[in-house]
């Protein structure tokens, strides 16, 4: 390849045009068709599915990266499992899967997350890490559920006593779950009396668990819907830990679920 000088670049150009583009993407996820709270498989998966149809979504994650508990796969050792048949979904987006058996596959997990968060991007995803659901908007007598409360993530670990910064709210048609263990969003509402109290995940069983999540993933409360992991916590079920299927699929299932709700309420 032909060696060229590097353009020169001034400091402050730099500075100025990083923030006129955040601050223009960020207009963006002020208000959306869907927004998704964390950015695990499931959320990912659920994301690109929603924003490939040309709806406005928008992942928020806590976190400085993005994938969750899909980065290391079980025990540091950087392999996952992949029940069948959601190794199709790695395999369309260009993820090896190494079969097993005729049950399971294994993948390397950084290699799997990092082309998840592309094909997110790719379909149109806009995403917010390092930030925090605190709250949710709940308005009317009916407690309509239409968006979330947000903050930077290491204001809130520092605690109020030493950084005071009022949150900001995000508005959203619909809302998905994507915490995993923690339920965010129904957990909120819990606390807040709009529901019963969340169980959180059972024991390790993965073979009931798999089947659980698939079986109750959709929606919660009016207008949020729980995908992977976080079905789970909503219902009981047991945990499944290094096996992935079904929070894959749940993605996929939660989407064509939120796309129904989607025209529902555009005829309303």
């Amino acid at each position: 390849m032909e060696q060229r000088e590097i353009a020169p670049l001034q400091e402050v150009e730099i500075t100025r045009n990083i923030a006129r583009e955040a601050y223009a993407a960020f207009d963006q996820v002020i208000s959306s068709d869907v927004l998704i709270i964390g950015s695990g498989p499931a959320g990912l998966v659920c994301g690109a599915e929603l924003a490939s149809s040309g709806l406005n979504v928008v992942i928020v994650e806590q976190m400085n990266h993005l994938g969750g508990g899909f980065w290391n796969g079980g025990y540091l050792m950087n392999k996952a499992a992949i029940a069948h048949p959601a190794q199709e979904i790695l395999e369309k987006i260009g993820v090896p899967c190494k079969k097993i058996s005729d049950e399971m596959s294994i993948v390397d997990p950084p290699h799997a997350t990092g082309k998840l968060v592309g094909a997110a991007f790719d379909a149109g995803v806009k995403v917010m890490n390092m930030t925090k659901v605190v709250d949710l908007m709940i308005r009317g007598e009916e407690n309509r559920l239409e968006g979330v409360v947000v903050n930077w993530y290491p204001l809130e670990m520092m605690g109020h006593d030493a950084a005071h910064v009022d949150p900001i709210a995000l508005e959203t048609k619909i809302l998905v779950d994507a915490t995993g263990h923690d339920a965010v969003a129904l957990q909120i509402l819990s606390n807040r009396g709009f529901y019963k109290k969340v169980p959180g995940n059972g024991a390790m069983w993965v073979e009931e668990s798999e089947e659980m999540v698939m079986k109750n993933t959709g929606e919660a409360y009016p207008n949020l819907f729980m995908v992977g992991l976080s079905v789970a916590a909503a219902y009981g079920s047991p945990r499944m830990g290094p096996s992935f299927g079904a929070m894959l699929l749940s993605g996929v299932k939660g989407a064509a679920l939120i796309k129904k709700k989607l025209s529902v309420l555009s005829q309303t």
